[in-house]
């Protein structure tokens, strides 16, 4: 067994209703009616949830200051407005509440929200994170991205570019998964989503810095998300399932933080600077259109990676469960120019996601990158 390093796990709360210790938390990490800034998924309002997490802290004793400004995946500006706030409140906790783009924004707001610098700061690594950052509680509220677990933000530059900042301080103080809060997510967006988990396992697991402890993660991911996903999609108030996809997705989020992503996350982030296709489905499909291809360069891991789905052969059962999902395949009228797979190709070569196309077992040179990237856009 080779030697491994696993970095520090934040404290996570798991099972149906388990929003309400959010209070608890909050007084733990700032005090008694401290102030807290809430960045909300905006579709949270209407479901309600909002409003629960926001009676939930009231009842305690907290202000509370909600930015749910957020459109699709965050953005500087929003970042920016959000840490604003924060400052001028005087918030002592961040809560994230939504998807990855809640979190991600909340967690990079804790950081500038103390150092006073703006989130274009921090793109790449540019400028070290503050040692001291406003705590974080994170609430997923699908399942998807695992950020409730990672030292990263992923966000938009003002170019449209996708950039992230990344470092331990990021990382959430405590995550709450509370499998009830992603009962209302629709199904395309459930299907999406846990694909995009499932892909961080399976990456993390067959990378070039996979290792025996953080599969011990992955795998297990692999299984729930794998035996869940189609039960998700298709009885949406099936709460063990939606549980199970949750945890998976937390699991994968540790896969990710200790060793990474690979190909697939490679061509999504380079979707994403040319057209507007949500994140968790563009990087499900570029694992369906290659994981075949980088399955060859590791044979062994994929052969786990088959074990855990439950399968002989991963990249069969990886696509059957696609297809079972009745997520949109083909990408046709999403804005991509279908024809033109070296523009693609150029942006998955760009210095942003290089580091993803390096940790690929099966490293693409320039010109399997652009068969890559025609494998991805003629996708039926």
């Amino acid at each position: 067994m080779n030697s491994f390093t696993l970095s520090h796990i934040p404290e996570i709360l798991f099972g149906a209703g388990r929003l309400a210790d959010v209070a608890a938390k909050a007084k733990a990490l700032g005090g008694s009616g401290a102030t807290v800034l809430m960045v909300a998924d905006p579709a949270l309002k209407a479901l309600g949830i909002t409003g629960l997490a926001l009676d939930i802290l009231g009842k305690a004793g907290f202000e509370t200051v909600v930015y749910d400004g957020l459109n699709g995946e965050p953005r500087q500006a929003d970042i920016d407005t959000a840490a604003d706030m924060a400052r001028a409140s005087g918030a002592k906790v961040i809560v994230g509440l939504g998807g990855g783009s809640a979190l991600d924004t909340a967690k990079l707001v804790a950081a500038c929200a103390v150092s006073g610098f703006k989130a274009a700061a921090y793109a790449l690594c540019a400028t070290p994170l503050p040692k001291k950052r406003l705590p974080i509680i994170a609430i997923p509220t699908t399942a998807g991205t695992g950020s409730e677990v990672t030292r990263v933000s992923v966000y938009a530059d003002d170019n449209k570019v996708k950039v992230w900042a990344w470092g331990e301080e990021l990382k959430p103080d405590v995550a709450i998964l509370d499998p009830e809060l992603t009962v209302g997510v629709p199904p395309h967006i459930t299907a999406a989503t846990g694909l995009d988990a499932l892909v961080h396992a399976i990456e993390a697991s067959t990378n070039k810095h996979r290792h025996d402890g953080n599969d011990l993660y992955c795998h297990q991911a692999i299984r729930l998300i794998s035996a869940n996903l189609e039960k998700a999609v298709k009885r949406p108030d099936d709460i063990e399932a939606r549980g199970a996809m949750l945890l998976g997705s937390c699991y994968g989020g540790i896969g990710i933080d200790n060793c990474g992503t690979a190909l697939a996350h490679n061509i999504s982030h380079a979707v994403a600077d040319l057209a507007p296709i949500p994140h968790g489905r563009a990087t499900g499909l570029a694992m369906l259109a290659t994981m075949d291809w980088v399955a060859e360069g590791n044979r062994a891991a994929f052969a786990r990676v088959a074990e855990a789905m439950g399968a002989g052969d991963a990249v069969k059962a990886y696509e059957r469960l696609v297809r079972a999902t009745g997520i949109k395949v083909s990408l046709e009228g999403d804005g991509l120019d279908l024809g033109n797979p070296a523009l693609l190709a150029a942006h998955m070569a760009s210095p942003a996601n290089n580091p993803m196309r390096k940790s690929t077992t099966r490293y693409p040179n320039d010109k399997e990158l652009v068969m890559l990237a025609e494998r991805f856009l003629t996708l039926a």
